[in-house]
């Protein structure tokens, strides 16, 4: 397999392209449709498409922005195919998105900011620094205000419960990052309990953040 990313406007889509998106994950369960997929150009600024011989793998919109002064990737609508390569189709995107963070935000700790409904999802912020909700914190004051942050900045603004991170649904599908291990045995207990109270009729999601640290940044995505 030899994956090739890719990370341009979203202006630059084309009605094909977002009809391959649908294509990836019909029947999934994060309920994404082709109505849902082609309204994200206008949410997202980048989007990265993953192809292993002109195949597309996975894809991922995201913004690079400050919040407050804070430089944040934000990942909006997303997915990977499943299967055994599933890991290197979610570094991939990781790699060409992180790679952008280096040149937007040089020397500088970015925070990266999404929503899971899967309970594998958490493997996508391997390697970022005091991920939250993670088992066994309490979230600081600071922490939840983040929380609160994300969720306006997802459209949720109210609709967060600052403690456990889980945003109440309204019955409509939401662009997560939809990404699953592929073998369901290395998702820790502990980490899958966090999604426990999402309710996937209402399609509750779960706010997550964590940090990127400049010198990991530096090291692995430079170049």
């Amino acid at each position: 397999m030899k994956l090739e990313a890719e990370t341009k406007d979203c202006t630059a889509l084309s009605d094909a392209e977002l009809a391959e998106m649908a294509d990836l994950v019909t029947d999934g369960p994060a309920g994404f449709d082709i109505g849902l997929i082609s309204k994200q150009p206008e949410a997202w600024v980048l989007i990265t498409q993953v192809r292993d011989g002109g195949s597309l793998r996975g894809f991922s919109f995201c913004t690079l922005e400050r919040i407050g002064g804070t430089p944040c990737v934000l990942w909006g609508l997303a997915s990977v195919a499943r299967g055994p390569e599933a890991a290197e189709i979610l570094e991939e995107i990781r790699a060409a998105q992180l790679h952008k963070a280096v040149l937007a935000f040089p020397d500088e700790d970015v925070l990266i900011g999404t929503r899971f409904i899967n309970r594998g999802a958490f493997a996508t912020f391997a390697s970022f620094q005091d991920i939250c909700p993670r088992p066994g914190h309490k979230p600081t004051g600071e922490e939840r205000a983040w929380s609160r942050r994300l969720a306006k900045r997802f459209g949720a603004e109210g609709r967060i419960d600052d403690r456990s991170f889980v945003v109440c649904g309204d019955g409509s599908p939401v662009g997560v990052f939809d990404f699953e291990v592929d073998d369901p045995g290395d998702i820790d207990a502990e980490i899958a309990e966090l999604m426990t109270p999402l309710d996937p009729v209402r399609r509750d999601v779960l706010i997550a953040f964590g940090w990127a640290m400049a010198e990991d940044l530096a090291a692995k995505y430079s170049g």
